[in-house]
């Protein structure tokens, strides 16, 4: 029997809640700064939303959404979807009105789940703005011309407002529904059932609702959370991930499935994140980014007991940062890996045996089960290994396709179900992936191709430059030329014509950026820059000033 092998345990939401329940009632299963749930608790509140959603008329296959603040509400509402065969749809809390009735309308979501109030911003009241008609509607039987499959939006406040059942509203209609029609409905729902339907983050388009089945899950704890990372039962592991974020969900499921606890951030303070991690005693740290964990690691406060706990730190950015957070944390291996919304999370992952440069340098090894391949991006032609091309995957964890979206999938997916990623990535002999660029991100300049995270690195170097962003401007000469946008670090000083002759004659022509922007803040999805956004804002800054061709470039 061969050792170290991760065999395959795979269970629905619904069911592996309740297992971890029966057998660790006790035990910590989530823990906000605010609230802290066992297992027992985790899995009654997720059987009370099961039968609010079952009064609501809620069936196999309907979609339940949830607009909130990151707390165990969330937990519960994915859970209780997931116990009577739901889909749960969450939704970007940094969504405006437009955007969050594209979501509703897309998804065709049944019940809504929402609150008044997170850091400031009044969700109920932007859904109030998204849905026309929701304050004059029947509480738990809407009809909106605008939203014709959403029949009820819960606000899970003391008081309901106009349109909505409140919480106290909700927990009368679930008071009257018989457990044992939660446990029919449980017992229906197979492992290859859509469990969750993750809206893609949008930096490149219009988001995307990717279907992510109850077995994706399991198979991303146990490739990745116990098999990499080698996270136990019982131990901790911290998060900031939202909990619309593919990282959210997908860690909490996997921190259940391993009958660890996960240790959330709630909205993220690092003085608060710093407590967290001391206080906790947790082992396995996943910031995710260098921009969410450096502020830890430079916070004030900090001494070396805080961060004592770790074993392992996940976290990507740029090489140099990397070897001084591995250098911050000596004690605590430093992992980076690559993934997305469609690998349900991590696709690939450091090992923690691997050297320092394999594991800051690449991006690992794919999870156990997931293949991947590199491929011309413009011919399709299969590279053999050690080439750069599109990344294409499939595999056990791998998302089945978007919603209500058969376009996009006939384009995404070959014949043999390898959904085509759209990243360029290189592949190593030994099969290692690092992230290139996007596909979209390969500016071509009169022919020439310009990866332009090869040119973010170089501007990077520039001693004013905290980071930047290239993307590609409209060019009548070139048809696009790169164009930059930088947030410089305090206190420093540049200028466009700095910048370019940084450049020139350091990088080939077509490489050096013909606009420079300067920003103090950027367009954020979750997680992520938007580049198209930036893109939107070079060329209609350009079309304003009627430039239709850029400046001349020589070494």
């Amino acid at each position: 029997m061969p050792k170290g092998r991760n065999w395959i345990d795979v269970t629905t939401m619904g069911d592996l809640v309740d297992r971890r329940a029966e057998a660790h009632p006790d035990r910590d299963a989530v823990i906000f700064p605010d609230a802290r749930v066992t297992y027992r608790e985790l899995a009654d509140r997720s059987d009370d939303v099961a039968r609010g959603l079952l009064a609501l008329g809620v069936e196999s296959g309907d979609r339940v959404g949830y607009f909130l603040p990151d707390g165990v509400d969330c937990a519960a509402i994915l859970l209780g979807a997931a116990k009577v065969g739901a889909i749960a749809v969450p939704v970007n809390a940094r969504l405006k009105p437009r955007e969050v009735l594209h979501v509703v309308t897309h998804s065709g979501m049944k019940v809504l789940f929402s609150a008044t109030t997170s850091a400031g911003t009044n969700l109920i009241g932007v859904i109030q703005e998204a849905l026309a008609g929701l304050a004059s509607g029947t509480p738990g039987d809407l009809a909106l011309a605008d939203a014709p499959e959403l029949r009820a939006v819960v606000a899970l406040d003391d008081t309901a407002t106009p349109g909505t059942l409140g919480r106290a509203g909700f927990a009368r209609q679930a008071a009257g529904v018989d457990p044992a029609d939660v446990d029919r409905a449980q017992a229906a729902v197979r492992v290859r059932d859509t469990a969750v339907i993750v809206y893609t983050s949008g930096t490149t388009a219009t988001p995307k609702g990717a279907m992510l089945s109850h077995e994706a899950f399991c198979r991303l704890a146990e490739g990745c959370m116990r098999h990499l990372w080698g996270l136990g039962e019982g131990e901790k592991m911290w998060m900031p991930l939202p909990m619309f974020h593919i990282g959210g969900i997908g860690f909490l499921f996997g921190c259940l499935y391993l009958s660890a606890a996960l240790v959330h951030s709630g909205h993220f303070d690092p003085g608060v994140a710093l407590a967290q991690l001391r206080d906790e005693e947790c082992v396995f740290a996943f910031p995710g980014f260098e921009t969410i964990w450096l502020p830890i690691l430079n916070h004030p406060d900090r001494t070396d007991a805080d961060l004592s706990t770790l074993r392992a730190v996940w976290c990507i950015g740029v090489e140099e940062r990397l070897r001084q957070i591995q250098d911050a944390t000596p004690h605590a291996v430093l992992l980076s890996g690559f993934g997305m919304t469609e690998s349900c999370a991590n696709l690939t992952s450091a090992h923690p045996t691997d050297t320092l440069d394999q594991r800051i340098k690449t991006g690992g090894l794919p999870l156990p089960g997931m293949e991947c391949e590199v491929h011309d991006p413009e011919t399709g032609e299969l590279l053999p290994p050690g080439s750069t091309g599109e990344l294409w995957f499939r595999g056990p964890s791998a998302f089945d396709g978007y919603f209500r979206d058969p376009e996009a999938n006939e384009q995404s997916f070959d014949r043999r179900g390898f959904f085509k990623s759209g990243d360029i990535m290189r592949m190593d002999p030994d099969g290692r992936l690092t992230f290139v660029s996007r596909v979209k991100d390969m500016i071509k300049v009169g022919g020439e191709n310009v990866a332009a995270a090869e040119l973010e690195g170089y501007l990077l170097t520039h001693p004013a430059v905290h980071s930047v962003q290239v993307v590609a401007a409209p060019d009548a000469k070139y048809v696009e030329v790169p164009a930059a946008f930088i947030q410089l670090k305090p206190e420093a000083s540049a200028t466009e014509q700095e910048i370019i002759d940084f450049c020139r004659g350091q990088i080939a022509s077509f490489r050096v950026p013909r606009y420079v922007r300067f920003v103090t803040e950027w367009p954020m999805s979750a997680t992520k820059i938007k580049k198209i956004t930036l893109r939107e804002m070079i060329a209609q800054e350009l079309a304003d000033a009627g430039i239709t061709e850029a400046p001349r470039i020589s070494s």
